[in-house]
């Protein structure tokens, strides 16, 4: 992992060299024109897996006069994970295609075979580690929290000023969904029979099943939204910030049409971030947040997905994995609302130059959290009948390895800790190695698990 690791990085310097501004410039730390950065996607998540593609990032800084903010921003990515999850996305990004409006364009697709499903309410669903470790007695298959989940996604967000660091945000997009049960053919071709999945039954499936994921849901759907709100942004810079405040709070109206019809719903999220310089080069930084749905019905899988006004990453997935709770099961809450923080001391240890491009090594030690707030309705008296109704064969004896039905499990809150490793080259590419690991061993059987990935994770 450590040479892939530096094998990476070396092979972005080298490219970047390759592509820069030749012009020459009174200050050397300054960038001007066009520079980018290839990678081969060579890269890991304790989630996903091992990474393998390509991407590119690429800057115009124009003549510099606005360094380090970049007046255009491309970024292209083609890439696939050993656990099949795939990456197919192009994002724009500029403050000045449209004159003092910010504008972002994303059009992603996003396949995930082994799409991870812990069940509903947090620690109300009981996790078993033992069911997925194939050297336990107890294990019964590496896929029983899974399903496969394919995402189309387009989005168009645009940012204007209200007044001094006060912004207006509108956005208008379609997120596009297909769900269903692990496609074992396609994951077990070409393998060993010792390496094969088991033909058994998911937790999704026992979902669908038990009639908790209601039929009409069950195998995904097409969701045009709008999307507006409010921000307010003093960050020194938007990539790389040490000091300033971000904030935004901001409605979503998704609709569902045909027999989704019932599924129209508007959500509300409210996110507050403070960078806080503590000396030149030590700053903490913590982000706290919130997503609730105020009207209608949102199917289980939109639950999944966290809004955000300009979408960054490749993918804002609800709380659990390299996104939100670092060390955290991937999607461990999924719920109708929940609430996060984040805080990490982020030090740059040392500054260099390679040709003209100014890089720094950091760490950052770090700590995330997160809890439900608006938990799904799971009875036990109705899940019980549910159970008789539709799966008459299975032994309730074993109903308590699915659910905890103890109602106070479900606000208790989910918390990790770990380190991060930074390598940044003029405060905008950053590529970033975490370390995490969760506090509550029901949040994650893998007591060590680790995140490469490119940027901060806010």
């Amino acid at each position: 992992m450590r040479k892939i690791f530096i094998v990476s990085v070396l092979l972005f310097c080298t490219t970047t060299i390759m592509a820069q501004n030749l012009d020459s410039t009174e200050n050397k730390n300054i960038r001007k024109g066009w520079t980018f950065g290839a990678l081969p996607s060579v890269s890991f998540d304790a989630d996903y897996g091992f990474q393998y593609g390509a991407l590119t990032n690429i800057y115009y800084f124009g003549d510099g006069s606005t360094y380090p903010e970049y007046l255009h921003s491309l970024y292209l990515e083609a890439s696939y994970t050993t656990k099949k999850y795939g990456v197919f996305r192009f994002f724009y990004d500029s403050k000045f295609l449209i004159p003092d409006h910010r504008l972002t364009v994303d059009l992603s697709y996003l396949p995930d075979a082994l799409s991870d499903f812990y069940g509903f309410n947090g620690y109300q669903a009981v996790y078993n580690p033992e069911w997925t470790n194939d050297k336990s007695d107890m294990y019964v298959s590496r896929a029983f929290y899974k399903m496969k989940r394919d995402l189309f996604r387009f989005a168009t967000d645009i940012q204007g000023e209200l007044a001094d660091s006060w912004y207006w945000n509108a956005g208008v997009g379609v997120l596009g969904y297909k769900i269903g049960n692990v496609d074992l053919d396609m994951l077990n071709k070409g393998k060993d029979a010792e390496e094969q999945l088991p033909d058994t039954t998911t937790l999704y499936e026992k979902y669908v099943l038990w009639d908790i994921i209601p039929h009409s849901e069950a195998n995904g759907g097409w969701h045009p939204y709008l999307r507006g709100g409010l921000t307010y942004d003093t960050r020194n810079q938007q990539q790389n910030p040490s000091r300033g405040i971000y904030t935004d709070a901001f409605f979503t109206y998704t609709a569902a049409f045909g027999d989704m019809k019932d599924y129209n719903n508007l959500k509300f999220n409210f996110n507050f971030r403070q960078y806080i310089p503590i000396t030149e080069n030590i700053s903490l930084a913590y982000r706290v947040g919130t997503q609730l749905t105020l009207l209608g019905k949102s199917p289980f899988y939109l639950n999944t997905y966290m809004n955000t006004l300009f979408i960054q990453r490749v993918i804002y997935e609800g709380l659990g994995g390299g996104n939100s709770l670092r060390g955290i099961v991937r999607n461990r809450i999924l719920s109708d609302g929940f609430a996060f923080a984040n805080v990490e001391f982020r030090v740059k240890l040392w500054k260099f130059k390679i040709g003209k491009e100014n890089f720094y090594i950091g760490i950052n030690p770090l700590f995330d959290a997160g809890m439900v707030l608006q938990p799904y309705d799971i009875n036990k008296e109705q899940v019980e009948n549910n159970i008789r109704e539709n799966d008459p064969s299975f032994d309730m004896n074993n109903l308590d390895n699915y659910f905890d039905f103890d109602e106070s499990l479900v606000y208790k809150p989910h918390l990790s800790a770990g380190i991060g490793l930074k390598v940044a080259m003029n405060e905008n590419f950053i590529v970033s190695v975490d370390w995490a690991t969760p506090l509550n061993k029901a949040d994650n059987g893998k007591m060590s698990n680790l995140y490469i990935k490119i940027g901060y994770m806010f």
